[in-house]
């Protein structure tokens, strides 16, 4: 029987009411008090290193998160983690760059509604989290409403139903039928583990609007360390916005081209508002990469060098699936 480390760190799976709405208050034991269950499919040690609701989570909570695997690696078969749905994609990404090359499954689970609730999809994610958790090498994944997505390809695409998660410009990785694990893309990484413990938060997201100042670029200048642009269709900047982009890169911020479209990514040569950025400023972008993947990638990138070169040589090397291009 494989020894699976369950990791505890809030979100609506362990919420109660309470006046002022759903907040977490159950504990691990709490949890596995409704899946009794658990105990046929594997041996089962917790942890609970943080309590929250995850729009309270932060960078330095994924920094606890790979300590506390890191530290247990070599005692567990496997890790799950229940986490708020509303940044779990952000957590998996995270994960993904702080912990490579594993072969050991680190699973990340959550609800749409308490497990203590009657109709919940709590039950089934948690004792699917397990059962895939016991089934071989995977790297990091999300596993939700039967679906198992790679940790760079999630996004929370529904607030409400179920089947919140949807993997994006990626195959999933397996589903989840009753207590068969139907596998669709084998894990052949035989590399590592290897851990990395820093990341520099100093990152910072502009969304494009028709009409946004032109303070808007430089308002970041003295807070961030890199940028993700978040752009129309394939990419582009507006002409009036060049000059601030000027003063982006002059000041040595990392600039990343992002796209608002989910499906697809991004291919910013296509137009001439973005194939001039292209040539006069090799930006990078995100190409077929989430949001979530892009954002903690490039903290994980600033935090291993300061080194433009080195910076792009990270932000371009495929991890966890993450960039196909």
């Amino acid at each position: 029987m494989k020894k699976i480390l369950l990791i505890a760190t809030g979100g609506t799976i362990a919420s109660e009411p309470s006046a002022d709405g759903l907040a977490p208050s159950l504990t691990p034991e709490d949890l596995l008090r409704y899946i009794p269950d658990a105990k046929d499919i594997c041996e089962l040690d917790t942890v609970q290193p943080f309590h929250i609701d995850s729009t309270n989570v932060a960078p330095s909570h994924w920094l606890i998160l790979e300590d506390i695997i890191e530290k247990n690696y070599e005692k567990y078969d496997g890790f799950v983690i229940c986490h708020g749905t509303d940044t779990l994609a952000y957590t998996a990404a995270a994960l993904s760059y702080l912990i490579q090359h594993t072969r050991k499954p680190i699973i990340l689970t959550g609800a749409q509604k308490p497990i203590s609730e009657d109709s919940t999809d709590a039950k089934t994610n948690l004792i699917d989290s397990l059962r895939f958790a016991c089934s071989g090498d995977c790297g990091v994944a999300i596993v939700f409403g039967g679906q198992v997505i790679a940790g760079t390809r999630a996004r929370k695409t529904r607030t409400k139903s179920y089947n919140a998660f949807s993997s994006i410009n990626f195959p999933e990785l397996a589903s989840i039928h009753d207590t068969r694990v139907v596998r669709y893309i084998p894990y052949n990484d035989d590399k590592g583990p290897v851990f990395y413990r820093s990341l520099n938060d100093r990152v910072f997201l502009l969304k494009l609007i028709p009409g946004i100042a032109e303070a808007a670029f430089l308002a970041a200048l003295d807070f961030c360390d890199g940028i993700v642009i978040e752009s129309y269709g394939v990419g582009g900047i507006p002409d009036i916005y060049l000059d601030e982009l000027d003063e982006l890169i002059k000041k040595g911020k990392t600039v990343i081209m992002a796209t608002q479209v989910t499906q697809e990514g991004s291919d910013i040569k296509v137009y001439e508002v973005g194939g001039r950025l292209k040539k006069r400023y090799k930006l990078l972008e995100t190409y077929d990469m989430t949001l979530e993947a892009t954002v903690t990638k490039l903290m994980w990138a600033l935090g291993q060098s300061k080194d433009p070169a080195e910076i792009r040589r990270l932000f371009c090397t495929s991890i966890n699936y993450d960039l196909l291009f």
